[in-house]
């Protein structure tokens, strides 16, 4: 089954901040989970209580939001694919960032979330608009490599690789295999290392 990501566009939510880590994203003790479901509830759990309500992701006008927007280095820390998880899992569909840790954008790319880049005055008034404005639409296009919120737009970028992945919907690797197992088993059958498979 072919999963296209070519535009994502709802309203935003914005974490102001460099180097927020994947420990702060969904912490240690959320990590004993059997399946992914559910940890949505406890993204920025530790953050979340500190800020007694105050966080965005507590906040009323930003529920149901789909376009994430963060600064530098997002995702760095441990590998812990709970931490995309969680934001999947909490609504989240695209980042908009000024980077990203590179194995936080692999596991984003492995479960069809973009992470895409933009420089940092692009960023910060996007953070500006979705804070003066929750209800302000976001628009996230890879096709055009642009982001829209209302009158203002910017370029974004991500490397041509995942691009692509996620515009012809080859990104799912697990999705992949099972679509073409037919294909798989035939040149299985063709390898003679391999003769045990049907057996």
């Amino acid at each position: 089954m072919v999963s296209e990501v070519k535009a994502v566009s709802g309203r935003g939510i914005s974490l102001v901040g460099d180097d927020i880590d994947t420990d702060r994203i969904i912490p240690a003790r959320f990590l004993r989970c059997v399946t992914f479901d559910g940890l949505g509830e406890y993204v920025f759990a530790d953050d979340r209580a500190a800020l007694k309500g105050e966080h965005a992701f507590d906040q009323p006008h930003y529920q149901g939001a789909k376009v994430l927007v963060v600064n530098r280095n997002f995702g760095c820390g441990s590998s812990r694919e709970h931490a995309p998880q969680a934001i999947a899992k909490w609504g989240i569909q695209i980042l908009v960032g000024e980077s990203f840790a590179e194995i936080f954008f692999g596991n984003c790319v492995a479960m069809g979330i973009p992470c895409v880049t933009a420089d940092s005055s692009t960023v910060k008034q996007l953070q500006e608009i979705i804070a003066a404005n929750p209800q302000a639409a976001v628009t996230v296009n890879l096709e055009t490599m642009q982001v829209q919120c209302g009158d203002f737009s910017a370029p974004i970028s991500i490397g041509e690789g995942a691009k692509n992945m996620f515009v012809s919907g080859t990104w799912d690797a697990c999705g992949q295999l099972v679509a073409h197992a037919d294909q798989i088993r035939a040149t299985a059958a063709k390898l003679p290392y391999l003769s045990w498979i049907d057996n």
